[in-house]
């Protein structure tokens, strides 16, 4: 079913109405707030029903389909999301009806993927549509630089300029980066992922740069939310029972809070979620509102063995914030209270130490030779906590934790906890054999801006 055409707001309320194309182009409203679609279209029970075991790139569509069919014609709509989703999409039964999907065996082993190779299709579309060229900014907290970097590779319209916490990613993930050339240039930056975060969003506010034509491939960029829905409708259409509306829990490891956005946008579309189970690490501050109701921020974010993570303010907070009625600015200020009692019915939150993120991914291992890595322990041991600690009179409930990065990122922990190497997927083999080329910043604003000015 189609709906009324779809603008797109700040979440600041003070930049005007733009449509989707102009919102993935802008990145970040000129008020420097975040993108969110003034309504969200409903998928009617009949092709939710419709959809169930149908093949990944097919329920992209019909759900792109919703957001963009008077932007983007069906047929080219089809090309993209056929072009972009040509690999599997597991989901890897643990026990009784818990699963695991495995979002890691994209091009770069990372969930960023399915976010990323739309997002890029997308954006060549829009560009090429106005004969525009682009520069992408993107702040990453191990998988996101890689993912965007891949997806945008040899793009003659578009510049990619990636930002690292240089000690605060492993190898490879570095590695999946920094062995790339061409259009694709990676600093790392002695900080935090939020010192990486505010240097991109300062950027975007600075008029000496506006004629590089600045845009995102972050979270914050509404481009990359749409398609990270898409995996929601794909786990229920493959998993609950056939011709039913059976509803599904979700577990979510979080960092950005991209990853759950989507799925909130998948429910208000009308997928039958009856809980997301949002697992943080110990950067705390989400669950921690939760419980207490006042949001404050961690400054330094903590360094966790989830390293992606390892965010202490979530952009994304400001739109889960909106889209329960409130209004939260860039800083993370709440100036207009949510609806937080429907937030908690919602969404369960935990925080997830690194210990119990250890113990989780070695005894998953040991008892049913599920291999995760520590992102993926997280989001498992949130589901395994809000699962004993709330009985479902249905005696087997529909219950997918997502695993958002091959363990073979994680080498080091994965040799610790288990005595044994994890196998490379084919993405990752020859890394080892291709020469990195990055820079290095420190933390100030003038030095990137420098650096951008000489380079562009």
């Amino acid at each position: 079913m189609k709906s009324g055409r779809i603008c797109y707001n700040s979440t600041n309320g003070n930049a005007e109405k733009v449509s989707f194309g102009e919102a993935l182009l802008k990145g970040l409203a000129p008020d420097n707030g975040l993108y969110m679609p003034d309504h969200i279209p409903m998928v009617d029970n009949e092709l939710l029903i419709s959809l169930q075991r149908k093949p990944y790139h097919e329920i992209a569509l019909a759900i792109a389909h919703h957001f963009l069919h008077d932007e983007i014609e069906g047929e080219v709509l089809q090309n993209i999301t056929r072009d972009a989703y040509n690999f599997e999409v597991p989901l890897q039964k643990v026990y009784n009806r818990n699963y695991i999907m495995r979002l890691d065996q994209g091009p770069t082993a990372s969930f960023k993927d399915f976010a990323a190779r739309m997002m890029g299709r997308l954006m060549q579309y829009y560009l090429h549509q106005q004969n525009k060229k682009m520069l992408i900014l993107t702040a990453t907290s191990g998988d996101t630089g890689s993912a965007i970097a891949n997806a945008f590779y040899g793009l003659e319209n578009i510049q990619v300029v990636v930002l690292f916490p240089e000690k605060e990613v492993t190898d490879r993930q570095r590695k999946q980066m920094t062995t790339l050339r061409k259009n694709v240039r990676i600093i790392a930056l002695q900080g935090k992922f939020d010192d990486c975060q505010a240097l991109v969003k300062q950027a975007f506010m600075d008029k000496s740069l506006e004629y590089l034509n600045l845009s995102s491939a972050n979270s914050i960029n509404i481009g990359r939310l749409l398609p990270q829905s898409f995996y929601y409708f794909y786990a229920w259409s493959q998993l609950a029972r056939p011709l039913t509306l059976e509803p599904v829990i979700f577990a979510v490891p979080s960092g950005n809070f991209g990853n759950m956005m989507g799925g909130l946008l998948a429910k208000r579309m009308g997928l039958p979620v009856s809980r997301f189970v949002i697992a943080t690490n110990e950067n705390d501050e989400v669950p921690v509102y939760w419980k207490t109701g006042k949001y404050t921020t961690i400054i330094p974010s903590r360094n966790c063995i989830s390293s992606a993570m390892n965010v202490g303010h979530p952009s994304n907070m400001a739109r889960v914030i909106a889209l329960y009625g409130g209004v939260m600015d860039e800083k993370g200020n709440i100036t207009k209270e949510p609806d937080i009692q429907q937030m908690r019915k919602d969404i369960f939150t935990v925080s997830i130490s690194d210990q119990l993120t250890t113990r989780t991914l070695k005894s998953t291992y040991e008892k049913y030779r599920v291999l995760l890595e520590p992102h993926g322990a997280a989001g498992w041991a949130g589901l395994m906590e809000f699962l004993q600690n709330h009985p479902d009179n249905q005696e087997t409930p529909l219950a997918i934790s997502l695993e958002t990065a091959h363990p073979a990122k994680f080498p080091e922990e994965i040799r610790n906890l288990l005595g044994l190497e994890p196998e490379l997927p084919p993405s990752m083999m020859d890394l080892d054999q291709h020469e990195e080329s990055f820079e290095r910043l420190d933390n100030r604003y003038i030095h990137f801006r420098d650096y951008l000015k000489a380079r562009f």
